[in-house]
């Protein structure tokens, strides 16, 4: 159901063309590899070394996030969050009124019927 959506189904594409870029997946190889090297040189206290792998880093990863499949990835992704968003808070809508309503609560109060039952009355 969800997984055959507009949205999804064009996350699927743009993801699969994105793992089929080669000069994508050479550059997050070389960044995963940086990585690696900036947690030796952390725990070693190699601060300079450090220093110039992180920058390393940075530059392929801002030359990784000019790339148009990259951006477009980016993009589906936000549309897919948001759709799960959506989703989400639908589901624990319906659920929270479920509770309620099994309580014998006011759904538009937001009261479950043990708290409607047990509410201090006002006195004007």
């Amino acid at each position: 159901m969800l997984s055959s959506t507009d949205e999804i189904e064009r996350f699927k594409q743009v993801e699969a063309k994105l793992n089929e870029n080669q000069k994508v997946q050479k550059l997050i190889q070389k960044i995963k590899t940086l990585q690696k090297q900036a947690v030796n040189f952390q725990a070693y206290g190699k601060h300079e070394a450090l220093k110039k792998v992180d920058e390393e880093i940075e530059r392929l990863q801002n030359e990784i996030d000019e790339i148009p499949i990259v951006q477009e990835f980016k993009e589906t992704q936000i549309v897919v969050n948001d759709v799960l968003q959506l989703v989400s808070g639908t589901i624990a809508r319906e659920v929270t009124n479920r509770v309620i309503e099994s309580t014998g609560g006011d759904i538009l109060s937001g009261e479950t019927g043990s708290k409607a039952k047990n509410k201090i009355g006002c006195s004007h």
